[in-house]
């Protein structure tokens, strides 16, 4: 390959991998503005429980939890969707072209990793979490009904 030929190929794999960078930032803030919004609704339910005899805005507040905890889910799978299709297939692509692959050495010893047991998947943790609130919001539905 030419200098100009790597130099191409190199740009574009800093490019694609910063822009996976700032995709993966995205998905935090969007887990981070999904689990304030259910906290902060879980707080005002038990603020309702506490001050009225009221069900009508438990029964109310609990079916909107339901929802934003089905949409943060949707929202978790989309983003680990792109991010295995959009960036890390692609960048597995480019990485054929280099000397170097970091980004399919980082993968094996992330599944080595998890085959051993030795690590947690961030990913499955926000979905046990979400499962958790959805199911603290099925039963303040539930109880209210």
């Amino acid at each position: 390959m030419q200098n100009d030929e790597k130099f191409l190929v190199l740009e574009q794999y800093r490019i694609y991998s910063e822009a996976k960078e700032a995709f993966t930032t995205r998905n935090f803030q969007t887990n981070r503005f999904y689990l304030i919004t259910s906290l902060v609704l879980f707080l005002f339910l038990y603020i309702f429980f506490a001050l009225t005899p009221s069900l009508m805005p438990l029964i109310v507040g609990s079916i909107v939890g339901m929802a934003v905890c089905v949409m943060w889910w949707l929202n978790l799978d989309s983003y680990q969707f792109l991010i295995k299709i959009k960036y890390s297939k692609v960048l597995e692509e480019i990485e054929k072209l280099l000397p170097a692959n970091p980004y399919k050495k980082e993968y094996e010893a992330f599944c080595e990793a998890k085959k051993n047991k030795k690590a947690i998947v961030f990913s499955d943790f926000q979905k046990f979490l979400v499962i958790v609130l959805f199911c603290v919001f099925l039963v303040i539905f539930s109880n209210n009904v």
